[in-house]
């Protein structure tokens, strides 16, 4: 039977994108039709611009087995259109003006950029701590003069 399937079938290469819940934010299109807006947080954590987005349909984006991410496929060769809000000047009365950054990214870069969470350094808590008091114990402490209460009180 897998014969019988046209060959732009058999061959369709996809990519496989996971990430967190909280980058979803479900809308309805003008058309009426359910949509979802996914956030791309930025990678640099200097970086403080607003996030950039992109609009698929909602029935692309799917939850994962626990509940605690969501997942979606896109085609391989596929491009996404991401935007970004910018401020463009300001208005008689003082206030911001914005407008729409945008730009093309393949479905593999975009897999890269929503997965950049997984290439960051996650030390333990505890060796952070221990990093932390290690600083701590180099540094030479000042003594300050301890005041008793009976003293303050005369």
């Amino acid at each position: 039977m897998a014969e019988t399937l046209a060959p732009e079938q058999q061959e369709r290469k996809e990519v496989t994108i996971k990430f967190g819940k909280g980058l979803v934010k479900p809308f309805t299109s003008k058309s009426g039709r359910a949509m979802v807006r996914i956030s791309i947080p930025n990678q640099d954590s200097s970086d403080k611009r607003p996030w950039e987005t992109f609009v698929v349909s909602a029935k692309q984006v799917h939850d994962n087995n626990y509940g605690v991410g969501v997942w979606m496929k896109l085609p391989k060769d596929g491009k996404v259109t991401l935007a970004r809000p910018v401020p463009t000047g300001k208005d008689d009365a003082g206030k911001t003006v914005w407008g729409r950054e945008s730009r093309q990214v393949p479905d593999t870069e975009l897999k890269a950029m929503l997965e950049a969470y997984k290439d960051k350094n996650r030390g333990s808590v505890l060796s952070d701590l221990a990093e932390k008091k290690e600083a701590a114990a180099q540094q030479p402490r000042e003594s300050k003069p301890v005041a008793h209460a009976k003293e303050a009180s005369l």
